[in-house]
């Protein structure tokens, strides 16, 4: 009775979860096309390594590789949040956003040889105001929404120090898209707003590889791969003839809906290798190379012709250090010290630009209660895009919390 309350306070915690994890999460301009900006790079233990996802161990949840679920020993929940802050640059002009978000809930369970994990997280979002006025001509594009994700993997030990995993990924949200278009020598101008309901599958295959070098020293080697597959779109639109004020405002509008035939959005493949080494339960570094097919994308509702998509490439390095993490005296010898650092094409090609990113991170991870639990707490400075041929460039600071509980579940008590 005890593991059915704890599963069912799981499942009402993630229920719970859903309407605060699928929110909008960005301000950047840069989440125009395609299925928006990428926002998941991993838990905030990962993410405080630069997203470096090689490295896994018994009492974390490693979500961005299935095989690495049958490496848990302990069952774990954990819940995470994030804080942005960005001040955006255009040819001189300057302009700060901030904007506080839920990112996961995640639980690992397992089983033997076995091991599982169930969850959702923010895989995308959009949140973009676009506005252009010369000439007496004004035009205006503004969007948001997202994708949302939520998963169930299985991870199975094939042999000693080889895993092996599968995970299904069901990807849901809406996305809103409105265009204004006005000349101030006509009386009266046009708005045309379309959304998008995406919905669909898609899999992750992993395998994750660990190989004690001598007494001390362990390898550990990972790849994931995440085939491309078509999400359905719903679509919906209308159209109206709207005044526009000297402000910019809208007045009394003649909205007119406009039949849009559903049709489907290729979610972009994506392959990963990643290669590290470390002390067990002392120290470890590690990098990971991504590459993912996001020439596919598209723009979704308006035609901008300088915005093209190429396919993405992403370098993560990073690790960690523990003074000593049995330490009976000292706690800050217990403590966690993560740093990575980040160097990503986005596949986003603005006027011919590719815009870049680039992040730095550190962390820290603080030993909880009796069990093996822990509060992470990180924080990543980044830059996106480039002032260069009037673009826009953002300078990030993120800082990311995480609560991660660890205990022992179906276990058989004995009492004499």
């Amino acid at each position: 009775m005890l593991y059915m309350n704890r599963c069912l306070v799981l499942a009402v915690c993630l229920l719970l979860s859903l309407s605060a994890v699928a929110q909008n999460n960005t301000a950047s301009p840069y989440s125009f096309g395609g299925l928006g900006l990428i926002k998941f790079r991993g838990t905030v233990d990962l993410e405080s390594m630069g997203g470096m996802s090689v490295f896994s161990d018994s009492i974390h949840a490693n979500v961005m590789n299935p095989a690495t679920y049958a490496n848990l020993r302990y069952t774990n929940y954990s819940v995470g949040g994030q804080f942005n802050s960005t001040n955006l640059e255009e040819s001189g002009a300057k302009e700060k956003t901030q904007i506080t978000s839920l990112d996961y809930v995640i639980v690992g369970i397992p089983a033997g040889r076995f091991g599982a994990s169930f969850g959702l997280y923010p895989y995308s979002a959009v949140g973009y105001d676009l506005e252009n006025s010369a000439d007496g001509q004004l035009t205006r594009f503004t969007g948001t929404g997202g994708l949302t994700k939520v998963y169930l993997g299985l991870g199975y030990n094939l042999f000693d120090g080889l895993n092996i995993g599968l995970e299904a990924q069901y990807n849901f949200g809406n996305i809103r898209n409105q265009g204004l278009f006005n000349d101030d020598d006509i009386q009266f101008g046009t708005q045309e707003v379309n959304r998008s309901d995406i919905s669909g599958l898609n899999f992750v295959l992993g395998a994750h590889y660990t190989k004690a070098l001598s007494e001390k020293l362990e390898l550990q080697a990972s790849m994931t791969y995440t085939p491309s597959s078509d999400l359905t779109v719903s679509n919906f639109r209308e159209i109206a003839t709207v005044l526009v004020t000297e402000t910019g405002g809208i007045g009394g509008a003649e909205i007119t809906e406009v039949t849009v035939q559903d049709s489907e959005i290729e979610f972009p493949s994506r392959l990963s290798f990643g290669l590290g080494m470390g002390e067990k339960n002392k120290w470890f570094v590690g990098g990971e190379y991504i590459s993912q097919g996001t020439s596919v994308l598209t723009n979704r509702s308006f035609d901008l012709p300088n915005i093209t998509y190429e396919d993405a490439t992403k370098v993560r390095l990073g690790g960690f250090y523990v003074p000593k993490y049995n330490s009976l005296t000292s706690y800050w010898s217990r403590i966690t010290y993560r740093a990575g650092v980040r160097f990503e094409d986005t596949g986003i090609v603005v006027s011919g630009e590719s815009i870049n990113e680039f992040g730095m991170s550190f962390g820290l991870g603080f030993p909880v209660g009796r069990r093996i639990s822990n509060i992470n707490l990180g924080v990543e400075l980044g830059r996106r895009g480039t002032t260069d041929l009037q673009l826009v460039q953002e300078n990030f600071v993120n800082v990311f919390i995480s609560l991660s509980l660890n205990d022992k579940w179906f276990i058989k008590r004995k009492y004499d």
